[in-house]
């Protein structure tokens, strides 16, 4: 059990937290939500100790271990994988260390015997013969394969060091679990084996995540961070976003007899309820579901850009025809003989372990770069408008929003441009921001407001939900299922993909794979897996 009893933060006069009370308990998996800024990296140092809260108590149950996920890839350079995964259980691996530095002494006295003795029996109570196995299972299921254990960390790559401090985090059982981001820089398979381990997890899991597919999977409560407080919720993501939206059209809806909008929100849970039967603990969750009334459903304050891509004109029937289309880069065949027919309707995703190739495409065919050889042709009709994942170029000025914006408007009017960046959430003086000082968010929400007001009927994104946060990549999300006209698309968001395509293409090693599907039914078709077996023979990384 861990609890959280009038926590207060605060720097100078800003009031981060104010007499939050919770208490987290075994067995559930709770998502972090929040605004940016609102805290949520914050809280979860506080929990463990590395941020110190202004008032209030944290409390852990008596021999109650806590795990926080670590970020700083550089901390163990100069220890083995195994070693940096064991070194997860710090009791466990200190004993370990005095053991082994006993036996390495050169004068091993009748008094070293006697402390050795003490600390193999403890050692043992402790499972600590069986600890590099357990080790090597944790770094085999995230993708970190057995001739790297030995290695240093220093020897690895970026992402698999970040593979092997979830690892660490996950190592032998702990009972309270910190995660911030366990999903970043992992590749499909780990994350769906995380997914099921923390489905089995037993104790108290908190983490943070903009990951929407991830959330729902795993978290059994959301603790949203709002108005200073953290409410705590039964559900998932889903559950809470729908719900808070309910509240907000329930609270407009001012004349409403009580009564029918407490007939809705039961219609809403039971419907709800009877999706979520693939979650983690349903049937307790469901129990939990039925006891929400009206005042506890959630009034949030987060607000969401609105996002809404209008076409110049619907599509004719020719599109987009690419025939042989191949390119080198730095004497590496990124793409080799690609050939693609798009059609009415389509609304292709990208994948692939090869993200360079997925942006090589998209800057052939957007005429960024030209093609070693090959050709492609644009339809008569088609108007592309072109999401770069790699964007700085657009904002090397030192123009406000306001004026860079305008750039790309027919309509000049500081009025109608001020109106349209007010619902991408630049409102007021926000607007007189120079671009050349924005985060990564507040770029890409530039470039999507840009790509709005060019009013194109063939969209190309490269990785669009990169830096946003959950509000805008939900926001994004919900627009472009509501378009109707061509998308070429790629990202890492599962829930993106999986709403947003209808047609799935994978760039593998050994070829293309086509299929008119959607992204679950692509992951879950056997046929399509032994071919992706085959195409992949001999190259390692599987990844989607």
């Amino acid at each position: 059990m861990l609890s959280v009893k009038n926590l207060s933060l605060a720097f100078g006069k800003s009031i981060l937290f104010k007499e939050v009370n919770i208490n987290f308990s075994p067995g559930n998996c709770y998502g972090l939500i929040g605004a940016n800024g609102a805290g949520k990296s914050t809280f979860l140092k506080i929990l463990s100790g590395d941020v110190e809260k202004t008032t209030g108590e944290i409390s852990v149950g008596p021999n109650e271990r806590m795990a926080v996920l670590r970020q700083d890839q550089f901390a163990y350079d100069e220890y083995s994988v195994l070693e940096t995964v064991i070194m997860g259980h710090k009791k466990l691996y200190d004993i370990q260390k005095e053991k082994d530095e006993i036996y390495s002494k050169p004068d091993f006295s009748d008094e070293d015997g006697l402390r050795a003795a003490e600390l193999e029996a403890v050692f043992g109570e402790m499972g600590g013969y069986e600890s590099e196995s357990k080790a090597a299972i944790l770094l085999n299921g995230l993708g970190i394969k057995n001739n790297l254990h030995e290695k240093k960390m220093k020897e690895l790559e970026g992402s698999e060091k970040v593979r092997v401090l979830l690892a660490q985090t996950l190592f032998d059982n702990p009972d309270i679990l910190l995660l911030d981001e366990p999903t970043n820089q992992l590749d499909l398979a780990s994350i769906m084996w995380l997914e099921n381990f923390l489905l089995n997890f037993n104790n108290t899991v908190i983490v943070v995540s903009h990951d929407r597919h991830f959330l729902n999977k795993v978290c059994t409560h959301i603790a949203d961070i709002d108005y200073q407080k953290i409410s705590v919720y039964p559900g998932n993501y889903d559950f809470w976003y729908q719900a808070s939206q309910l509240a907000v059209k329930q609270k407009r809806e001012a004349n409403r007899k009580s009564s029918e909008k407490i007939d809705e929100l039961k219609t809403f849970i039971a419907r709800f309820s009877a999706n979520a039967s693939k979650a983690k603990q349903a049937t307790s969750r469901k129990k939990l579901l039925d006891k929400l009334t009206l005042e506890d459903i959630p009034a949030s304050s987060r607000k969401y850009p609105y996002v809404h891509f209008t076409p110049f004109r619907e599509c004719g029937d020719m599109i987009l025809t690419i025939e042989n289309l191949s390119k080198k880069i730095e004497g590496t065949e990124v793409i080799k003989n690609f050939n693609l027919s798009v059609y009415n309707g389509d609304k292709i995703a990208f994948v692939g372990s090869n993200s360079l190739a997925k942006t090589i495409l998209f800057q052939m065919i957007t005429g960024e770069i030209a093609p070693d050889s090959g050709t492609y042709k644009w339809g008569t009709t088609i108007r592309y408008s072109y999401f770069a994942k790699e964007n700085q170029k657009h904002f090397d000025t030192d123009l406000s929003i306001l004026d860079w914006l305008r750039q790309y408007s027919e309509e000049k009017d500081e009025s109608f441009v001020r109106g349209f960046l007010g619902r991408m959430l630049f409102s007021g003086e926000d607007s007189l921001k120079k671009v050349n000082v924005l985060s990564g968010g507040e770029k890409v929400r530039c470039l999507l407001s840009k790509m709005m007001l060019e009013q194109g009927n063939a969209l190309i994104l490269d990785e669009p939900t990169n830096h946003l946060d959950l509000e805008s990549i939900t926001a994004l999300n919900n627009g472009l299922i509501k378009y109707n006209e061509i998308l070429l698309f790629s990202s890492h968001d599962h829930e993106f993909v999986q709403t947003v395509a209808n047609r799935i293409i994978e760039i593998t090693p050994g070829g293309i794979i086509d299929k008119r599907m959607s992204f679950d039914e692509y992951l879950e078709d056997e046929e399509i897996q032994k071919i992706r077996d085959e195409l992949y023979h001999g190259h390692a990384d599987l990844t989607l």
